[in-house]
């Protein structure tokens, strides 16, 4: 064992400065030797109590969490050969280890004891809810398979682990391997300022002349939507699509292979079926429904959509010049350019206001905290209070792209916070994104979409932080999947109220609101091709479920092949023959289960979303009653009972499906 291993005794603030690759191996065997033996003692104990059975198992693996997401986010942000070779060496027992959980006789047989004493049959409310989402999961998970059934079930595990962790890393290393120089003023026809700064200063901190462009979102999507050079467009578009293409078609095979077997081993008929028993659709059949009837309703305004911008470039268009040709189409119609708003978004303003903003309506103070370890310079640290000062959890930041860094936004959690000998134990999370980031001294100008991203994870954050729940289990984001987006995309709405802008949109250089004239601009464009993007959201999960319900390699071929013969219906332009989008899907391949057989989520969470803020549109989106009800009902709860109970606590009856569509301008 390394002496003074720091990943032994985590506590706040968490030591990111001190932890090296040595230290993970070690310092993750002993936890989970710790967290064996914690339940091993349950599984021996004399007695049957809540709190040596359920309480005990709730916090049995706390520190071995901490430490294991500790590390995985350190190789996700700061990634090294020798972090990123010491992750994947521990990752197989950590994976065999919570595997194996589940499959524990002596802890199964505990459990069960425990369920049939008079304590256990009198339990109420959270503690009943954790004791039958216990029993279940251990159910779903194996606990009554036979021995050699739980040995399969096991390898499956962990085989699925370093698969998807071999898929997430190539992905990484595609997309940092990318660049594009360009030495001639001219070549840069049709980019913006912004882009063009962003892209000499890339240059200038390699030491070179010119302008460089990645793979990276900010510079990826500059190009795609402006760049005047077509053909420069096209290289960018290609190597987009089929990132880690070789590399990663065969691990998809083998990820959606796997994930059919653990399913049929645990009595279901696809892994669709496995993956959304806990979660509201319940059934794969029940969510692709969901996303058929989204589809009937999206797709006469797609079609026609489509049509319009072809007839607006006066040409057969090809994926690269969708991008291109819309933004061209708005500033026609709308006299507005995205790039006009960027001005407006100084990242540092619009974080503040979102903080002011959650202040009104959640009766909560966020503000820099102490300066604590970060992992990398650009890293903040941040503080969320209750109105009385209670200190209810912190936070990190980090928002911009670095070619060591996976790319896309996410939130996460270090630590879930709970009561400890009478003593609360605050959250601790995060929240990442690969924005715009500061060019020549000045502060990032984001777009309009960044800010929306900031705003999105920051729901997660609040989510995690203002969760009150007996059960650590059961706290924060650990809710159903398709519950989990409605804190985090509830949260976008704002970014589109003028009184919330008033907040967030400052000019960088005077301080001035943004001109009503822009804003008036900018919600007409709200809806402008919402058919598209809809569609393709509707088109990723509707390849996601297929893979994970209908798909037969026999029968289909490659995943690869497979999923475009289903994407080319949801596309605005004839897909190429080497399309592979689907090598790079992090978010279906780069995690055991992740969105696998879930991306519908979004699309259902938003049906959520967007009936739930009919509320804040009716009361005021500074009510602070609406507020106040959304914290106590949502984001305070947790999972501590049913997802459908809270949103009904909320709005008081069940969902409209009807207020996606009509926020999208699609009823009519």
């Amino acid at each position: 064992m390394t002496p003074d291993n720091p990943l032994l005794a985590l506590a706040h603030p968490l030591p990111f400065d001190r932890v090296r690759p040595e230290h993970a191996g070690p310092a993750l065997e002993e936890l989970i030797a710790r967290a064996r033996a914690r339940i091993d003692a349950i599984a021996a104990a004399s007695a049957r109590s809540w709190q040596d059975t359920m309480a005990a198992l709730d916090m049995a693996t706390d520190d071995l969490d901490v430490a294991v997401s500790l590390v995985r986010h350190l190789e996700g942000v700061v990634s090294t050969p020798e972090l990123r070779e010491a992750w994947n060496a521990a990752q197989p027992m950590v994976s065999a280890f919570y595997s194996s959980i589940p499959l524990h006789d002596g802890l199964w047989r505990a459990l069960n004891e425990f369920a049939a004493t008079e304590e256990g049959r009198a339990l109420a409310s959270v503690r009943a809810r954790f004791l039958n989402k216990t029993l279940d999961n251990f159910r779903r998970h194996g606990a009554a398979l036979p021995p050699e059934g739980k040995k399969r079930l096991e390898a499956l595990e962990v085989e699925l682990a370093t698969t998807t962790t071999r898929f997430a890393q190539n992905v990484l290393d595609a997309t940092a391997a990318f660049e594009y120089w360009i030495e001639d003023e001219s070549g840069l026809a049709g980019l913006p300022p912004s882009a063009r700064a962003a892209a000499r200063a890339d240059a200038a901190a390699r030491g070179r002349e010119g302008w460089r462009f990645t793979l990276h979102a900010p510079s990826y999507l500059a190009v795609m939507t402006h760049l005047d050079d077509r053909a420069v467009r096209e290289r960018f578009w290609r190597a987009y699509s089929r990132r880690a293409a070789e590399a990663n078609a065969p691990l998809i095979a083998r990820i959606l292979e796997l994930r059919r077997e653990k399913a049929r081993l645990l009595g279901y008929e696809n892994f669709a079926d496995f993956a959304l028993a806990d979660r509201m659709a319940k059934h794969g059949a029940a969510a692709q429904a969901f996303i058929r009837d989204l589809r009937e309703k999206t797709e006469p305004a797609f079609r026609r959509e489509n049509t319009e911008l072809e007839q607006f470039a006066g040409r057969p268009l090809a994926p690269w010049d969708v991008a291109y040709w819309a933004e061209k189409l708005r500033a026609a119609r709308f006299a507005f350019e995205e790039e006009d708003l960027r001005p407006y978004f100084p990242v540092g303003q619009v974080i503040q206001g979102m903080f002011s903003l959650a202040s009104r309506l959640f009766g909560i103070r966020v503000a820099p905290g102490p300066q604590v370890p970060v992992w990398h310079p650009e890293a903040r640290y941040y503080e969320i209070r209750d109105a009385g000062g209670e200190l209810l959890g912190g936070f990190y930041t980090d928002w911009h792209p670095r070619d060591n860094k996976r790319g896309g936004a996410w939130m996460d959690a270090f630590i879930t916070g709970h009561w400890q000998e009478g003593r609360w134990i605050p959250h601790v999370g995060l929240i990442c994104g690969n924005l715009t980031a500061p060019v020549d001294g000045k502060p990032a100008l984001l777009t309009h979409r960044e800010v929306e991203t900031i705003f999105h994870e920051f729901g997660h954050l609040l989510h995690h932080c203002l969760s009150r729940v007996e059960v650590k289990s059961l706290a924060g984001t650990n809710v159903a999947w398709d519950f989990v987006e409605l804190p985090s995309q509830i949260m976008e709405n704002w970014c589109w109220e003028r009184p919330s802008l008033d907040l967030i949109a400052r000019h960088h250089e005077t301080g001035e609101p943004m001109p009503e004239e822009l804003f008036l601009k900018m919600r007409a464009a709200r809806t402008f091709r919402a058919a598209n993007a809809q569609m393709r959201q509707l088109g990723f999960a509707t390849v996601d479920l297929a893979l994970h319900i209908d798909y037969d390699p026999v029968r289909d071929g490659s995943p690869v092949e497979y999923s475009n013969r289903i994407l080319r219906e949801f596309s605005p332009a004839p897909l190429p023959d080497d399309y592979a989008m689907l090598a790079s899907f992090t978010h279906l391949f780069a995690e055991s289960t992740g969105y696998g057989a879930g991306y519908y989520s979004y699309k259902w969470a938003e049906v959520l979303d967007a009936d739930a803020f009919t509320r804040f549109l009716r009361e005021g989106v500074f009510s602070e009653r609406a507020g106040r009800d959304f914290r106590d009902a949502i984001l305070s709860r947790g999972d501590s009972e049913e997802p459908i109970v809270l949103f009904r606590r909320f709005m008081g009856r069940d969902p409209d499906p009807q207020a996606l569509l009509a926020r999208l301008g699609l009823l009519g």
